[in-house]
């Protein structure tokens, strides 16, 4: 209770700048978003759906990429499973000589269609939880071909990438985009495996994904003993590798105004070669 608890401080306080948005213009907006993202079901989707058991819990998983390939577990961003998130697993499963990507469906099939929303999913999220989620993803890619696997996520998924570098042993390593947990979660400084991290020097989320909470996150990684990176973009504010026309159209409707290409593809030049050194046979 103290961990959800702190959670949802966390999240209050980090995701205030929603309340900048135009709520009747970016609902509309994101529920055309939404209806799109559900032809997901259609053949012309290149995801495979699949059910992971772990506990007493069954949830759903989208796999992308080439079988028997290396495993990345890709997560979400506080909206939940939805177009942009998709669009980093292709993308990720496009890398190096390929990957395997499976996104673990962390709020249930729930998404949000708003700021709104989306900040009371990831407040009424379990956190443990979902590093169970994560786990059993794990697992189920090194049951079926991937001989490594490693973590990697967005926003909220950023966060819980640094929690499994901590909390799960049997990953290879992880790679965080623009956030860092709460400390009653995991301790960076108790890292057992490489991390990589990504953060904006924009990003005005105190606490969470901006340069002073990077920064922390740096010092404790010094600390753990395990290879490390973290990079900070010039330029660059939260979430500014979600490129997409839509996801610009939503940091935009979130006051989140800049578009930094170079900053795009030079994470992404990065991320690509950590995951190869790390995820390689």
């Amino acid at each position: 209770m103290a961990l959800l608890g702190r959670a949802k401080t966390l999240t209050s306080r980090t995701f205030s700048l929603a309340k900048s948005i135009n709520p009747t213009k970016t609902s509309s907006r994101l529920q055309a978003v939404r209806s799109s993202s559900m032809a997901d079901s259609a053949s012309s989707s290149p995801f495979k759906k699949i059910q992971i058991k772990r506990d007493d819990t069954t949830f759903d998983a989208y796999i992308v990429g080439k079988e028997d390939a290396p495993g990345i577990v890709v997560l979400q961003e506080w909206w939940g499973v939805e177009f942009e998130i998709k669009n980093h697993a292709v993308k990720i499963s496009q890398l190096g000589s390929g990957y395997k990507a499976l996104i673990p469906d962390l709020y249930r099939g729930k998404v949000g269609l708003d700021a709104a929303e989306a900040r009371h999913l990831m407040d009424g999220l379990d956190w443990q939880g979902a590093v169970k989620d994560i786990h059993a993803s794990v697992n189920w890619l090194k049951a079926n071909g991937s001989k490594k696997v490693g973590v990697t996520g967005y926003c909220m998924g950023g966060a819980l990438s640094i929690a499994s570098a901590v909390l799960i042993p049997e990953i290879d390593t992880a790679v965080a985009f623009y956030g860092v947990p709460p400390s009653q979660l995991a301790d960076p400084s108790q890292a057992k495996v490489p991390v990589q991290a990504h953060f904006g020097e924009l990003d005005n989320l105190v606490g969470f994904s901006d340069v002073t909470a990077a920064k922390s996150l740096e010092e404790k990684l010094k600390t753990s003993g395990v290879p490390y990176e973290v990079h900070i973009y010039p330029g660059a504010s939260h979430a500014f590798m979600n490129t997409s026309p839509d996801g610009i159209k939503r940091r935009k409707d979130m006051g989140i105004n800049d578009e930094n290409e170079a900053a795009v593809e030079l994470a992404w030049s990065r991320f690509s070669s950590w995951m190869n050194r790390y995820l390689s046979p």
